[in-house]
């Protein structure tokens, strides 16, 4: 099987099926970063799209010594970046070390069929600033350390260390906000990791990634997609 980097060479030399195996390798992965920040199915599978094509076209961009998932996910994360940008366009500039999704205008979700525990931790990681928001879920959902969020977010290493310090103490906060009780508080904050893993292969399964059946309609067409 051919590694990331050769797929991507691949598909920069006008090799479909390669654009496909890369797609098809982190398609779900990317979709995961986009949902819980986003919620509409429309704009989650039109950055997605773009998030994959913005390779091809960002090819200088990519540093032979990182990992192109660290630079994939860079692209989803400057992406989704300008997506709220773009939603407010002519108000005032976006902090996003204090804005949450839920203040972007991200409406409610609907959580079915999983633990109380797994809907605090979902609804609690929406109501905290999208910097923190961000950091979390690479850390819970795609396992990354420290220096592979640094490196998406192109920040130090000792930065992006101090970024998940406090967003686990946002989070701890926001839990204790809506949790309404202390037994659902403490069981939901004392096992965190197994509540994201829940949330990973459960709300936020593989499958549901909006697939209809037409994967064509899903993968990347090469260049012909170019933004102007």
């Amino acid at each position: 099987m051919s590694d990331d980097r050769e797929l991507l060479a691949a598909w920069r030399a006008g090799d479909l099926r390669a654009g496909e195996a890369l797609f098809d390798r982190h398609i779900a992965s990317i979709h995961r970063f986009f949902k819980n920040k986003l919620g509409d199915t429309d704009a989650i599978e039109d950055l997605v799209q773009r998030t994959f094509m913005a390779c091809v076209e960002g090819r200088d961009r990519f540093r032979e010594d990182a990992s192109f998932r660290s630079y994939l996910f860079g692209i989803a994360h400057n992406l989704l970046c300008d997506h709220f940008r773009e939603r407010r366009r002519g108000r005032r500039a976006l902090d996003f070390e204090a804005l949450s999704a839920v203040d972007l205008g991200v409406g409610p979700l609907t959580v079915i069929g999983q633990r109380r525990e797994v809907r605090l931790l979902l609804e609690a990681l929406r109501r905290i600033p999208l910097r923190f928001q961000v950091v979390l879920e690479l850390s819970y959902w795609e396992d990354m350390t420290s220096f592979e969020i640094a490196d998406v977010l192109g920040l130090p290493a000792a930065t992006a260390r101090s970024r998940l310090r406090r967003a686990r103490e946002l989070l701890g906060e926001e839990i204790a906000a809506l949790a309404g009780s202390a037994e659902l508080r403490e069981s939901t904050t004392a096992n965190l990791e197994r509540w994201a893993e829940e949330l990973r292969v459960g709300w936020l399964r593989d499958d549901d990634d909006g697939d209809d059946g037409d994967d064509d309609k899903k993968r990347p067409r090469g260049r012909s997609r170019r933004r102007k």
